[in-house]
Order: structure tokens, then C-alpha cells, then sequence
């Protein structure tokens, strides 16, 4: 408020100089005489200031018209000027107008259009991380493989945009397939940013598919250190890297390695069942049978499973069935209500011909837990007690529909393998398998208890042939026939007497 009132005054106080000025010049009498050219002019007080101001004037358009040539003239010999400025501004904003449009196109799911105001843009601004990082993002979303491949490797000249570029050509040559390239990619963009969580990923992913458990394990402990995976989780992936890495040995031959390996594993994650069996036998090629009976043990406590058992009872295969029993008890008498204990306990009670023990050690698992492996041990028993061919078929056939049980399942596409393995077959997930019930009971089981009913009764019946044909990974037609197993044709009455030992550690 008050400096506008000063403002007012200041202009008022002008006026009246300038008006004050003027009446003195007017009423003054002297001239001014200017000779120019043989002529003479006569100027008047107000008439010289007048002229005088526009003098001033014209000089000031003059040097204008001076200061505006010689910036043109710089202009056209390239130098910066304000015109150069000028035309700058001008297309700096018609290019950022222009990649504006390029990413709302490519927002919208335009990418043509996104690809061509990209380009346009391309020709306005000298951003060429900007520009081309965006035409291959248009061209990868247009399915152009090729335009973004040339996108991708001018990038790859720039320290900035370096990572990006490589992890774009990474991720086609992946889509392509071409996992050898795509692996090398991956180092590199590692090498990199190491704690980039989805390089890690990727890199860990290819190299386990490439069998690089060495590699895979410090890219593991790249990801354990970046804080991109709990220490729990990380343990039990090292050990599943440790135990590939072990079996690796093994096939290059070198036992006592493979063996270090292998407990390493297993001190890394007691609870993997791979890892406690390839142990165990580590330790009993070392004639170590206390360590290996530990091993098998704690992974027993963990979850009971087959191939503990027979690991378990290769520390002392040449015992008798009864001597067996009673050193299975270390394992037996661990969660002995688990249906994989029962079935254990069963099987043993079979080898050794105790049938009315393998029963009671069975209970009402056949019934209230059906699976083929109860179903064709419940066969096996009543068989053993000579039991009628139609109550032993009637056990088998149940078999046939029964669901498989536990299975090496993936936990991410529900897909069932008939062994461990680190990579799931079907949809490539890392570590996902574990030993459980599938979704669908139908199918082929791998532990061969399937074939038990097949072993117990004559194999020309039409039901033994059906449940061989359920398991044709393990019923081969090339194969002769147990010697256990009576002749096509025999009847129930020569079947006898059966050697069920035979048959139970066949199934095992």
C-alpha cells in the first residue's frame, strides 16, 4: 500500500519536473545554430532537447541493428548465440512434447505410435539414454525383437545406461531360449549391480540349469548378503546347491570328495532327505556306521521316507529279517504312528514271515488311509496267512484306483517326479519339491510298492497284467521274471510256498 502511494508521487514529482523544465526552455531566449552541408539551421531551446532525445534514439536503433547483423552473422558461422538459444528452446520443447506423447502411447498400449514419437523425439533432443531406452521398451511391447535389439546396444556404449541394456538383451535371448547367451548376459549385468534382486534370480536360475553349482552358490551368497533372502531359507537352498555339487563329484569320480561334500550338505539342512541319504552312504563307504545310523535318524525325526529306510538297512544288508527288526527299531520307534513307519514295520514284519505282527503294525491303514503301497502290503499279508485268490485280488484291485500317496511334488505347478531334484521338470522352479500327497491320486508311483501284489500271486492273471501295465517304468517285458515268481499258467496251489522276503525287499 504505501509503496504504491510512493510510486504515485515518484510519478506525479516527474511530471512536474519535466512539465517545469519544459516552461523554462520556453521562455528562455537563447539558440541553437547547427551548420550542415552550406546549410544553417536555427534551433529553438525546446526544439534542441527534443532533437537531442531523438538522436539518442536513433543511435540506440542503430547499434540494435548493429548488435542483431553481427549475431546473425555468428549464427550462420555456428556460433552460440541468442538466436541459436532461441531455436534450441524451440526444439528442446518440441521433443519433450514429443516424448511426452511417445509414453503415453506406450502407457496406453500404443506401441507403434509410442516407437514413432520416440523417433520424433529422437531428432529434437540430444538424450539418447532417454529416447532409446524408450524405443525399445515401445519395440519390445510391439513384439519388434529386432528394433529394440538395435535399441538395446546403443545403449551399451553409455556408462549410465550400460546395466539396463544388458539386462534388456538378457531377457531376449531368454525369450528366445538361448540360455548360453542369456547366462553370460547375466554375469555380466551380476558383475554389474550384484545386489540387483532380480538379476540374482535370474543368474541363479540359469546357472543351476546349466549344472553350475559352484557359481550358483556364490550368486546365493551374493543374494543371503544383499539381504534378498532370510538365512534360513538361504541354508537349506546352499545345501541343495551342496548336494548337486556333491553328486557332481561323484560322477567326475572322486569319492572322498563327493563324501565331504555330501555330509556338508547335510550338515547344511538335516531335514533334506537327498541330503541325509547321500551322507548315510558316505559314511558307509567310510565304514563309519554309528555317523550314518545318526544321519538317517535325524532325518527320520524330520520326516520318514523310503529312501531312509533304504539307506538304513544298506549299513547292514547281509542281516537276518529278525535282526533287522530289531535294528530298525531305531527308527521305528521314532513317530511310530506316521503312516510311512506302519508300512515300514510292516514290510519288515513280512520279510520276516510274521504276518499276524505285519497286521497289527499295519492297523486300519489299508481303510482309513488307503494308498497302492498300504493296499498291495495288506495284499502281501493276507497272501502270507493264505488267505482266498479272491480277497488277495480284491486287495489288488483296490490298488489299482487307490491314490499313489506321497510323491516328490511340486510345491509351484503341482507337478510329480519320481526323484528329488533341485529344478522342477515342468516349470522350472528352484527348490520347490517336496514329499507329499499330489493333488490327483492317479498315476504311477516310484517306489515300486505298486508291484507287490504283482509279485505275490501269478503273473498270467489278467489283474496282475493290468497293475504291471499301471507301472511300466518299473514292470520292463525285457526283464526276466523273479525267480521267486512262479511260471505263466501256474496255479495257486504250486505258487506255494512263496518267498516273501524276496518279494518285500523287491518292493522296498
Amino acid at each position: 500500500m504505501l509503496w504504491s502511494l510512493a510510486r504515485i508521487l515518484i510519478f506525479v514529482a516527474l511530471i512536474a519536473a519535466l512539465a517545469f523544465g519544459a516552461a523554462l526552455l520556453m521562455e528562455s531566449h537563447g539558440v541553437v545554430q547547427i551548420a550542415l552541408a552550406g546549410r544553417e539551421f536555427t534551433l529553438g531551446p525546446l526544439q534542441t532537447a527534443i532533437g537531442a532525445v531523438l538522436a539518442l534514439a536513433a543511435l540506440w536503433v542503430v547499434l540494435r541493428l548493429l548488435g542483431l547483423g553481427l549475431a546473425f552473422l555468428r549464427f550462420l558461422n555456428g556460433d552460440e548465440t541468442a538466436l541459436t538459444r532461441y531455436f534450441n528452446r524451440d526444439r528442446e520443447k518440441r521433443g519433450y512434447q514429443a516424448l511426452s506423447d511417445a509414453m503415453v502411447a506406450l502407457a496406453g498400449g500404443e506401441a507403434r505410435l509410442a516407437i514413432v514419437k520416440a523417433e520424433r523425439a529422437a531428432k529434437y533432443l540430444d538424450q539418447p539414454q532417454l529416447t532409446d531406452l524408450l524405443i525399445a521398451q515401445a519395440a519390445e511391447a510391439a513384439g519388434d525383437t529386432r528394433r529394440a535389439g538395435e535399441a538395446w546396444k546403443k545403449l551399451l556404449g553409455d556408462e549410465k545406461t550400460r546395466f539396463v541394456a544388458i539386462r534388456g538383451l538378457m531377457k531376449q535371448q531368454l525369450a528366445e531360449g538361448d540360455t548360453d547367451t542369456a547366462l553370460k548376459l547375466a554375469e555380466k549385468a551380476f558383475a554389474l549391480r550384484p545386489g540387483h534382486a532380480e538379476t540374482q534370480d535370474i543368474l541363479l536360475k540359469l546357472q543351476a540349469g546349466h549344472s553350475d553349482w559352484k557359481g550358483a552358490r556364490e550368486t546365493l551368497g551374493a543374494k543371503l548378503k544383499s539381504g534378498g533372502l532370510p538365512r534360513d531359507i538361504f541354508r537349506r537352498r546352499d545345501a541343495v546347491l551342496a548336494l548337486q555339487e556333491a553328486k557332481g563329484v561323484f560322477d567326475e569320480a572322486a569319492p572322498i570328495e563327493a563324501q565331504e561334500a555330501a555330509i556338508e550338505a547335510n550338515r547344511k539342512s538335516p531335514d533334506l532327505i537327498p541330503a541325509a541319504v547321500m551322507a548315510a552312504r558316505a559314511w558307509i563307504g567310510k565304514g563309519d556306521a554309528k555317523h550314518a545310523t545318526r544321519v538317517l535318524k535325524k532325518a527320520w525325526e524330520a520326516m520318514p521316507h523310503p529312501d531312509l529306510a533304504a539307506a538304513f538297512a544298506e549299513i547292514a544288508p547281509e542281516e537276518t529279517p529278525a535282526a533287522r527288526i530289531k535294528r530298525f527299531r531305531t527308527l521305528t520307534d521314532i513317530r511310530a504312528d506316521d503312516a510311512e513307519t506302519r508300512m515300514l514295520s510292516a514290510e519288515l514284519q513280512i520279510a520276516a514271515e510274521d504276518f499276524p505282527a505285519a497286521r497289527r503294525a499295519l492297523g486300519d491303514l489299508p481303510t482309513a488311509h488307503p494308498t497302492r503301497r498300504s493296499l498291495a502290503i495288506m495284499a502281501a499279508i493276507e497272501r502270507g496267512e493264505g488267505s482266498d485268490d479272491a480277497v488277495v485280488r480284491g486287495w489288488m484291485a483296490k490298488a489299482l484306483t487307490a491314490p499313489r500317496g506321497p510323491q516328490w511334488c511340486c510345491d509351484k505347478c503341482q507337478a510329480i517326479h519320481a526323484e528329488w531334484r533341485p529344478i522342477c521338470d515342468n516349470c522350472g522352479g528352484f527348490d520347490t519339491l517336496s514329499w507329499r500327497e499330489p493333488v490327483e491320486g492317479n498315476g504311477p508311483g516310484p517306489t515300486g510298492s505298486e508291484l507287490l501284489p504283482l509279485l505275490v500271486e501269478p503273473p498270467a492273471r489278467p489283474v496282475e497284467r493290468d497293475l504291471a501295465d499301471a507301472a511300466p517304468h518299473r514292470a520292463e517285458a525285457e526283464e526276466p521274471p523273479p525267480p521267486d515268481v512262479p511260471p505263466s499258467g501256474a496255479t495257486a496251489a504250486e505258487d506255494e510256498p512263496i518267498d516273501i522276503v524276496a518279494v518285500v525287499r523287491n518292493a522296498v
